[in-house]
């Protein structure tokens, strides 16, 4: 049974996209501006060992199939045919395939591309979530190269969702409207005190210094990232009040702040953490303090947390662990804050991870050439994958402030406006 066959009878023959593979066979629509191809036999191998979406990834990541077009377009047909009536096979025909395929590519295993992180690599570090393991988490993901980051980031150098008021905006206009929206929902003033963890690059921690006046300390456990960030605020003249340092949050000297920012970093964080996070973020903010938490959420609380041999938690992120938006609402509360606002920024990440897309498209041969073929082929993947999981509310984003009262004034204005 040749390809083509073979991907018609998965998804029917009348696929929105065009298949070619190595034996020379074709289907799906000729005219297709969408291209699935398969490049070599070891992509059948893949698919033998790990069916589905890990096999696709691992044969997409070395190079034995390819994709051609835009990938979120092709993404979204197959994934379209796949919630329809598409990738239903009975015992029969999946066992007459198997035969036609090759018993061999079940038991030639090809070991998975360099770019997966497997779970034997993290247990000699300790246990999730465990300080050691985290720091080599943060390094596989977030030091891929500063050079890199800026191709796909832009000028911006924000990893997190921006905030657009129109879907025309400019991303960085978007990013610096996001750190706005932060500042005003923190209420910073000239003189205050704010440390943002989970820094990244320094863009909060340089906004609220340049736009507020306030005194910033930063923190990440990216050694590349604290190391351009120091340089950036150097060469923006905000050294006297923004401060980033390569140091674990947990790590932090105890001491008081007015406000406390969290942008991007409770995905790391792990379920079991979340008790002893927000306690010590609340036991740094003064009273009246406010904390503003942001990050990304599954859209229920009865969803696991992660899937620890999925696509995301193998490639991109290991260990990171999603909570619905009650789960970390209720860990606060529990800590101590009294919530006074919550916000779902989904359809934002979804634009945000669109300019992402096409900066990498756009800068494709550049991003290649800094951090492997491999490693762009991954990040391409991972975030036209996620505009999808944005769009279909797979994932969320969620804002939640909290304050910490001063006995029982919040010192929040009667109707804030944050915008």
């Amino acid at each position: 049974m040749r390809l083509a066959e073979i991907f018609e009878r998965v998804v029917g023959t009348d696929a929105p996209v065009h298949f070619r593979a190595y034996d020379g066979s074709t289907a799906g629509d000729p005219d297709s501006d969408t291209a699935l191809v398969v490049r070599t036999p070891a992509a059948l191998n893949y698919l033998a060992q790990s069916p589905g979406a890990m096999g696709l990834t691992r044969a997409y990541v070395a190079g034995h199939i390819d994709v051609e077009g835009d990938m979120y377009t092709a993404l979204k047909r197959m994934s379209d045919l796949a919630l329809g009536d598409g990738l239903r096979l009975s015992p029969v025909e999946l066992a007459r395939m198997v035969r036609s395929i090759g018993w061999v590519k079940f038991v030639n295993r090809l070991a998975p591309p360099p770019q997966e992180v497997r779970r034997g690599r993290l247990s000699w570090l300790g246990t999730r979530h465990a300080k050691d393991r985290d720091a080599e988490v943060i390094h596989h993901h977030y030091d891929v190269s500063n050079a890199f980051y800026e191709l796909v980031l832009g000028p911006s150098m924000t990893y997190t969702c921006a905030l657009f008021t129109g879907e025309d905006n400019s991303l960085e206009q978007a990013q610096r409207d996001k750190h706005e929206l932060v500042a005003r929902k923190l209420g910073l003033e000239e003189g205050m005190r704010l440390l943002d963890v989970g820094c990244g690059w320094g863009g909060m921690v340089m906004h609220a210094a340049r736009e507020y006046g306030v005194k910033a300390l930063g923190v990440t456990l990216s050694k590349e990232q604290a190391e351009w960030a120091s340089k950036r605020i150097a060469q923006e003249g905000l050294s006297d009040l923004a401060e980033v340092r390569h140091m674990d949050y947990r790590d932090v000297p105890d001491g008081i702040y007015d406000r406390i920012s969290s942008i991007g970093l409770t995905e790391h964080i792990g379920k079991k953490n979340l008790p002893s996070y927000f306690a010590g973020l609340y036991a740094k903010l003064k009273p009246g303090g406010r904390l503003l938490n942001h990050c990304i959420t599954r859209p229920r609380n009865d969803l696991p947390a992660m899937k620890p041999g999925g696509v995301i938690n193998r490639y991109v992120f290991p260990d990171g662990e999603l909570e619905g938006p009650a789960e970390i609402q209720m860990r606060m509360n529990n800590a101590g804050f009294e919530i006074r606002h919550q916000e779902n920024l989904r359809e934002h990440y979804a634009l945000t991870l669109r300019h992402w897309a096409r900066n990498l498209d756009r800068n494709w041969e550049a991003a290649v050439r800094e951090a492997g073929e491999g490693t762009a082929r991954v990040w391409r993947l991972y975030m036209n994958g996620c505009i999808l999981g944005f769009e279909r509310d797979v994932v969320q984003l969620h804002q939640i402030l909290g304050v910490k009262l001063d006995g029982t004034d919040s010192h929040m204005p009667l109707r804030p406006r944050f915008e």
